[in-house]
């Protein structure tokens, strides 16, 4: 997703006359990437994206060429299964055939400005990108729609969700990694404190938001969905207890807090006290201590240690090493 947007900035800043998109369309065995990954090149140089991990991106620059000015994209298939792993292996990963489409855009495609105000407005949408095709059919991406079946039609659809929304209750100091790699990932993130002088753009300027709030009204102000993931790290007992009596009932993608777990079990006795049913799935959904077991100590380790867990829960993995695991390391 993160590339995918920093694809959609440029070409909504400049809107560059010429631009190449190579789209992954197709992968048969092992690749460094899976279908939906993209590279933007622009005329004057500019690359964003990849497609291998950097062997590939060197001969695909040299194929573009043929394509910028021809009005007509082609397909480039780059095989791994044999000898020619030596020359390609080391980016695809190993043993793959990997089919790319290199297409020149127009200056405003229509998917472009759908697919920005979609993920503005928090809106799934569907992509379709022809690679093959009967004589006379136009190669090329497009929304989903505009691409009726039909025999002989080869199409990669994607669907292209909107990224997740991480809202971070807490804008002390360990917060501010928490955002930056959030923001890496391509996140968007909101940061809610009830200080005026924590919770601002200056200390928070990759936040999408920052929001000054109480606790007692923070959540509901904030309204986040079911789809949000959520940290609550104000490191103040009486801040964390109103919120978690908010955010518990909330059917939430992840909920998290930050802190010792007989800190947190006193939290919810009070709660519990104070009258709040909390069911066994209330507890199930609500990680505390939040992260995984990295060892991390100062604030950036235990971003990372959130960052993960909170990955490993929206991708449905379990967070074990990759050499524990006997399925194949990308999903079908």
């Amino acid at each position: 997703m993160k590339e995918l947007q920093e694809i959609l900035t440029l070409l909504d800043a400049s809107a560059p006359a010429g631009a190449i998109l190579v789209t992954l369309v197709g992968v048969e065995g092992s690749s460094y990437r899976r279908p939906g990954a993209r590279m933007l090149l622009t005329s004057e140089g500019r690359r964003i994206g990849s497609i291998s991990g950097g062997c590939l991106e060197d001969d695909i620059i040299a194929q573009a060429g043929s394509v910028q000015g021809s009005g007509r994209a082609k397909v480039v298939t780059y095989d791994t299964t044999s000898e020619n792993d030596l020359v390609w292996g080391v980016g695809l990963g190993c043993h793959g055939v990997v089919h790319l489409l290199i297409e020149e855009l127009p200056p405003r495609p229509e998917w472009v400005d759908v697919l920005r105000r979609n993920i503005r407005e928090r809106v799934t949408t569907e992509l379709a990108v022809v690679w093959q095709g009967p004589e006379g059919v136009r190669l090329g991406t497009s929304l989903a729609k505009d691409i009726p079946p039909q025999p002989g039609l080869n199409v990669f659809r994607q669907t292209v969700r909107p990224p997740p929304p991480l809202v971070i209750f807490g804008a002390g100091d360990d917060a501010r990694p928490l955002v930056r790699f959030a923001k890496e990932l391509g996140w968007q993130v909101a940061v809610v404190d009830a200080r005026p002088a924590f919770a601002t753009p200056a200390r928070f300027p990759e936040a999408d938001s920052t929001v000054v709030a109480r606790p007692e009204e923070a959540v509901a102000r904030i309204n986040p969905e079911a789809d949000s993931v959520v940290i609550v790290m104000t490191h103040h007992y009486h801040h964390d207890a109103p919120l978690l009596r908010a955010l518990l009932p909330r059917p939430l993608a992840y909920l998290g807090l930050l802190g010792p777990r007989k800190r947190t079990e006193k939290i919810l006795a009070d709660l519990q006290a104070d009258g709040l049913a909390i069911s066994p799935e209330m507890r199930a959904r609500l990680h505390s201590p939040v992260g995984l077991d990295l060892g991390a100590d100062n604030p950036e380790e235990i971003a990372l240690s959130i960052l993960a867990e909170i990955q490993a829960g929206l991708a449905g993995r379990d967070a074990r090493p990759l050499r524990e695991r006997t399925l194949p390391i990308h999903a079908e």
